[in-house]
């Protein structure tokens, strides 16, 4: 036996040699081939002599027992974000600042990784726990998930006890790769490697996280004065002695803004020949005597910023335009363009809106084109480069006539968007079945956009009612290719269960313009039912909140039509539901009633559509943003700058304990 212990820690210490010489070196001194040889050895020991395993055997890194929740963990010292900047002007502000109380301060300018903020704790070298950033002040325990990242040591080169806090990301290869094998599995994609990589340490079976293969990257230590350390260089540098990965490479210091700004454009300049992503760089004054004599506000340190890039612009070629009909008849044009990567992800293609917009961006097919996206999000053209034109480019025009229906479409002299009047139009009528059939809508599991499109094709499903009636197709569809028995059933099961929605979802579902999920609430709890709606008076729906006059117009217009009438009629007969129900078990509280909230970061023991349901069954309203008007921000993992504007405005915050605990008490 003691032989056996004695090669395991042979084993031990040579495969986290060579990681450590990997990782931080490029340089490990044995081949990939004699790795896995060794880690194969070490494997066979461990699984024969389990009591011999130890703390820190790199077989841990594949992950172990799956989790039924996470632990939650308090920070030692709070994990607090820094402000953001956006151009030159903040930075010589910034250190204009800094100068008011340091007299010649010095400055490290540090790539801004995009990934997540993750705090290692380490007892006599060993590593003990791994925790999430959270709300800055409590963190989730993902340890399991921390030791399946190879550049996190799982010992220290010292036998010292420290906290080190970093960056958990997804390299570029990383996240391609994942995302290949999602396609592959017909799962949903990974809209960029932050989204990755925030979503693989959260999961419960740790070898999942094993397989997304994702690193870290060291930056700080919370108290560096008990190792001696005088300087975030030197802390760095510590950090890289203990066995750490860290950004030495492209870590600079400044001694003024302009320094700073010089060191910016160089790191932007490289950014996307970079394996990781960055998103910006992180300022902080170098000397922590300094730092100690700036301090912090309320939420965050006032000797460090976080300066972000401009969104990044991709140039491609514009293919195509290509004009689509929503459910309301609305033409929108499209840029089709070679498919490049922006922000992270791989787009194709985005919205031209309308042919005032076109006009203006003077866009035309075979142009060169500058992509961006919107709040690193939304696809949108910056600009055309017209001196790469050649000649062979096709000057944009708008339709005459729906590239659907062909029926001539119209534009109102008070809009910008040119419409298609025919309601029997098939783009318009599939694109109403879709919506009806959404998640937020009647939220028919199974009937997604494709579905419906062949439903519809085979003239099975040609309006809303017909989705009730699908059982009598029931023969036609297992002859179609992909229909069997079981995922019929489940169609026929999910069409069923939509039958006993609330009243909100109906109205929502039913398209009527301007009408969206939010206001569809508000209606079904006022009126209680369809039919008190329809009779409804203009006067009466402006005088609820929330209800103005274009919403009012479009309500009235809706019901006196005798189609929509029809439609409505049919679906009372089929058995739907025309009533609001309180689903949420919860009635009216003081604390609630007529109060705004705003939900921020990642809620883990509840969703946050239930979350927000459970608010309006209280009486309360939910917000998508922090104003002096918000009565409570509830505060998830993650929380980000809501969280900080409610700290600087002075808005009540609850923690996701504190409002479970006050909505069941």
């Amino acid at each position: 036996m003691e032989e056996k212990k004695k090669r395991i820690d042979e084993l031990v210490e040579i495969i986290n040699k060579a990681s450590y010489e990997y990782y931080l070196n490029d340089n490990p001194s044995i081949t990939d081939q004699e790795y896995d040889d060794y880690y194969s050895e070490l494997l066979r020991l461990e699984e024969s002599y389990p009591e011999l395993k130890r703390e820190d055997s790199p077989t841990v890194r594949v992950g172990g027992e799956a989790l039924s929740k996470f632990e939650k963990v308090e920070h030692k010292t709070p994990m607090l974000s820094f402000d953001d900047i956006f151009n030159e002007e903040e930075i010589i502000a910034f250190d204009e600042r800094i100068r008011k109380t340091i007299s010649n301060p010095t400055y490290t300018v540090e790539p801004k990784m995009d990934g997540l903020s993750g705090s290692l704790i380490y007892e006599k070298g060993l590593l003990v726990r791994v925790a999430t950033r959270g709300n800055g002040l409590v963190g989730e325990n993902i340890t399991a998930n921390g030791k399946t990242i190879k550049s996190i040591p799982l010992r220290l080169k010292q036998d010292i006890d420290i906290e080190v806090r970093g960056e958990i990301y997804m390299s570029k290869a990383s996240f391609e790769k994942a995302n290949k094998d999602r396609e592959a599995n017909g799962e949903a994609l990974f809209a960029n490697p932050r989204n990755a990589a925030a979503g693989s340490v959260r999961q419960l079976d740790s070898k999942i996280t094993a397989k997304r293969n994702l690193d870290f990257m060291a930056y700080f230590i919370p108290n560096p004065k008990d190792y001696g350390i005088k300087t975030q260089e030197e802390s760095l540098k510590f950090l890289r002695e203990l066995g750490f990965v860290t950004n030495y490479k492209l870590n600079t210091t400044a001694s003024n803004a302009e320094e700073i700004i010089k060191d910016i454009k160089a790191l932007g300049e490289i950014r996307k020949s970079l394996p990781y992503e960055i998103d910006g760089v992180v300022l902080k004054v170098n000397n922590l005597e300094d730092e100690d004599r700036l301090g912090y506000t309320a939420r965050v340190p006032r000797w460090g910023i976080a300066y972000k890039f401009p969104a990044e612009e991709v140039l491609t070629t514009l293919k195509e335009i290509k004009f689509t009909v929503g459910r309301t008849g609305k033409i929108t044009p499209n840029a089709i363009f070679s498919p490049v990567h922006v922000a992270g992800s791989l787009i194709s293609k985005a919205t031209l809106h309308n042919e005032d917009y076109c006009i203006a961006k003077d866009v035309r097919v075979g142009d060169t084109i500058s992509i961006r996206k919107a709040g690193d999000v939304i696809p949108e053209v910056v600009r055309v480069l017209e001196e790469r034109r050649n000649g062979t480019e096709k000057k944009f025009q708008m339709l005459e006539y729906c590239p659907i229906c062909h029926t001539k479409i119209v534009r109102k002299d008070t809009e910008a968007d040119y419409y298609c009047p025919n309601e029997m139009c098939p783009a318009r009528k599939i694109e109403n079945i879709i919506h009806f059939a959404s998640r937020e809508a009647m939220n028919i599991d199974g009937l997604g956009e494709s579905i419906i499109e062949d439903l519809y094709n085979e003239n099975f499903i040609t309006n809303i009612t017909d989705i009730y009636d699908i059982d009598k197709y029931e023969e036609e569809l297992m002859n179609l290719e992909g229909y069997g028995k079981k995922k019929i059933d489940n169609l026929k099961s999910a069409i069923k269960n939509s039958k006993n929605n609330s009243l909100e979802r109906l109205i929502y579902g039913l398209g009527i313009r301007n009408v969206g999920a939010k206001t569809a609430k508000v209606l079904a709890k006022y009126y209680k039912t369809l039919d008190n709606l329809m009779t409804a008076s203009y006067e009466e729906l402006v005088s609820i909140s929330d209800i103005g006059d274009i919403i009012a117009k479009s309500i009235i217009n809706y019901f006196n039509n005798e189609d929509n009438k029809n439609i409505i009629t049919k679906l009372k007969q089929l058995g739907v539901n025309t009533a609001y129900i309180n689903n949420s078990g919860y009635e009216e509280k003081d604390e609630f009633k007529g109060k705004t909230f705003v939900l921020t970061g990642t809620l883990v023991n509840i969703t946050r559509d239930k979350a927000s349901e459970i608010i309006e069954s209280l009486g309360g309203k939910v917000s998508s943003s922090v104003s002096s008007k918000t009565s409570v921000v509830v505060v998830g993992d993650s929380p980000g700058s809501k969280y900080d504007k409610a700290l600087a405005l002075g808005i009540p915050i609850w923690q996701e304990e504190e409002f479970l605990d006050k909505i069941e008490n």
